[in-house]
């Protein structure tokens, strides 16, 4: 059994890596997060629409590439590595993957061909507050195919085209498509920890909304494209954490005090050392998770929290211990290690918090030993 990545899988890892080191420098990443008026890289959104990457795992029927999910998982990887200031996550994992599971053939044909195309870009609104989204929890609602009610925090909301939007529907959940630029769509866009990944709160009243999937199969088909998500998600976070890692190694084989490198410290070798271990555990968790995503397994809904759990603990453990290695100079917003605290922050709270997947783990495996 082969637990690495094919030749061609890793030739498409090396180019990704390639590109994005000529068009997403951290120098580039800091033009979005320093200007009000910019909420994401356009230029770098449309040559990435070019590689052909947003139709990685669509099928060629649709305008995609028809590679499969373990190729867009090795896209992923190096966005995550470069903290790519794009609605990547949003449109792709998100949207993309909600239509090609629970899209009717119109709508398939309609949506996939213009995210592949870059021509489109999605969000997904589920949350109304603070708190997990419950049935009880779930205010907002679809009458006469006209939606009513307010979503927030949602990623992306500001840019967007197109949102799914997770609503009742007569006394059921239902998913929505929702177009953002049609009328009874008001949108405020909103401060974050990372502004290289806009937020928005959006107040719908009376929009028109077409359902995505069966009638009350909302909670179903969210949490089904939330387990899809949460694979890609975790792999972003992995590129992020390992890059975490490097930033910290280089920077401790050159900083000198009291005429050491402090890489020759046992503090610091501690550091990287338990950097290195949690990575290693989020990749094996994330390699799992993506054998299940590419195969169908019936083991994706353990495999994907498994793999969200690991990620976000190892992106958030190797930003924090990045800046501590830095030492007094990695406290200051000028050092590149504050990107990558952002955006592990972020993306730790993107289709759920990790409380919520630990819960969504242990709930899983009970399930499983019951069965």
């Amino acid at each position: 059994m082969n637990f690495d990545y094919s030749d061609d899988q890793k030739f498409l890892k090396e180019e990704a890596r390639k590109f994005l080191a000529a068009r997403c420098s951290t120098a580039a990443v800091r033009k979005v997060l320093d200007n009000d008026d910019v909420s994401h890289d356009a230029e770098l959104w449309k040559g990435v629409a070019e590689q052909g990457w947003l139709g990685a795992a669509i099928p060629e029927e649709h305008g995609g590439l028809g590679l499969g999910h373990v190729e867009l998982c090795v896209i992923a990887e190096e966005l995550g590595r470069a903290v790519a200031p794009i609605p990547f996550a949003s449109t792709v994992y998100f949207l993309a993957e909600a239509v090609m599971a629970a899209g009717s053939a119109e709508q398939k044909a309609d949506y996939l061909p213009r995210i592949a195309a870059g021509e489109l870009i999605g969000c997904f609104a589920t949350s109304e507050g603070p708190g997990p989204v419950t049935p009880a929890s779930l205010s907002a609602s679809v009458q006469d195919g006209k939606l009513t009610g307010v979503k927030i925090p949602v990623t992306d909301g500001d840019i967007a085209d197109v949102c799914l939007v997770l609503a009742n529907e007569a006394g059921k959940p239902g998913l929505f498509v929702v177009d953002l630029k049609a009328s009874g769509v008001s949108r405020e866009t909103l401060k974050t920890m990372d502004p290289t990944r806009g937020v928005a709160r959006i107040t719908f009243s009376g929009a028109p909304a077409t359902r995505l999937g069966a009638a009350g199969e909302g909670f179903a088909i969210t949490e089904q494209v939330f387990d899809r998500a949460a694979v890609l998600l975790a792999f972003e976070q992995l590129g992020g954490a390992d890059a975490c890692l490097a930033m910290a190694k280089e920077y401790a084989l050159e900083r000198y005090a009291f005429g050491r490198v402090i890489a020759s410290y046992q503090a610091i070798k501690h550091k990287l050392a338990d950097i290195y271990v949690k990575n290693e555990i989020a990749r094996s968790n994330a390699y799992y998770g993506a054998w299940a995503l590419n195969t169908g397994a019936a083991e994706l809904p353990i495999a994907a929290a498994a793999a969200r759990v690991a990620a976000s603990d190892a992106f958030w453990f190797a930003s924090k211990e990045n800046i501590q290695t830095h030492g007094g100079m990695g406290f200051t917003w000028d050092v590149d290690c504050h990107l990558f605290y952002r955006r592990s922050r972020q993306l730790s709270l993107v289709a759920g918090a990790p409380k919520v997947w630990k819960e969504r783990l242990v709930s899983q495996l009970e399930r499983r030993n019951a069965a």
